[in-house]
């Protein structure tokens, strides 16, 4: 389950709120949490425990943007302290792009590894919306999981298409990666084509985990008999969804410089969405310091 959607950055659910619907994701069989530094949401995981669900039957996986020795410690111990918890189950660098920018985050890519041998993260890996970085956590084994985007459309992969990345994720299979797919639905542009963009992740048998956004019961619900090949109400996941801009936007350009798929850009002195190319991953709304950008 990935818990985006629930965050500051889109929905911006309370975290007893929060913590309630994982619960109920928890109870209905999900054990798999995705969450990231940037969604400032790791209070949901404090809540969940309150309730009573047992942190060791859950699987955590974060993200974080550290590159340093100071900044991966400061990361981590973020972490642990708001989720309340003593270890991280899947630590990873998120948006990786390719074989430098993991030379650029070298230090922290040692300084993650230390504290796994520790036992205080389970598996390190990164996070990419790039054939190229799919390949470049290849080279190194210590980068045991691989979190890529992909969909049946290749929404959102920037270098190349969604036979590229298939190739590159078997490559990275065969090297024994553990495969953590994102954006199976196009971060929402797929969800009128719910059937067929499951279908094709599903299908992809070396893809060891989804994560899939999920807002109420009824979505928890349906993605669970969905996977599980039982009845699906199809309105509970077929709902259109967009970036909405506020029109008194000032036009500063944060969130053009910040949107890595170029789907935004300004014109007439605000900021526009090219919504062929937004994956509504919600970080141009960390970029805009007014708060002008929601997903809706």
């Amino acid at each position: 389950m990935g818990t985006l959607t629930l965050s500051p950055l889109q929905k911006n659910v309370p975290a007893e709120k929060a913590a309630q619907l994982m619960a109920y994701a928890f109870a209905s069989g999900i054990t798999f949490f995705d969450t990231a530094e940037l969604y400032s949401n790791y209070s949901f995981f404090k809540e969940l425990w309150k309730l009573g669900v047992p942190r060791g039957d859950v699987t955590v996986s974060t993200k974080c943007y550290a590159y340093s020795r100071e900044t991966a410690h400061r990361s981590l111990e973020k972490a642990l302290k708001e989720m309340n918890t003593d270890y991280i189950d899947v630590f990873l660098l998120h948006e990786q792009e390719s074989i430098h920018t993991l030379r650029g985050h070298a230090e922290a890519i040692d300084t993650f590894w230390e504290y796994k041998e520790q036992c205080v993260i389970g598996s390190l890996g990164i996070s990419t919306h790039y054939v190229a970085g799919v390949r470049a956590a290849c080279t190194d084994e210590r980068l045991q999981v691989i979190h890529p985007i992909i969909n049946v459309d290749g929404i959102g992969i920037v270098d190349g298409s969604a036979e590229e990345m298939v190739q590159a994720m078997q490559e990275a299979k065969e090297l024994g990666k553990f495969i953590f797919a994102m954006k199976a639905l196009g971060g929402g542009h797929l969800l009128k084509r719910y059937r067929e963009a499951l279908a094709f992740i599903l299908g992809l048998s070396f893809v060891d985990a989804i994560a899939v956004g999920m807002a109420t019961e009824e979505e928890i619900d349906a993605n669970v008999h969905a996977i599980m090949e039982e009845r699906l109400p199809p309105h509970a996941v077929e709902k259109d969804r967009g970036i909405f801009i506020e029109p008194y936007c000032i036009g500063c350009g944060a969130c053009v410089a910040r949107c890595q798929q170029k789907a935004l850009s300004i014109k007439d002195g605000k900021a526009v969405v090219d919504s062929s190319r937004c994956v509504l991953c919600s970080y141009c709304v960390s970029a805009c310091k007014d708060f002008y950008i929601k997903v809706l």
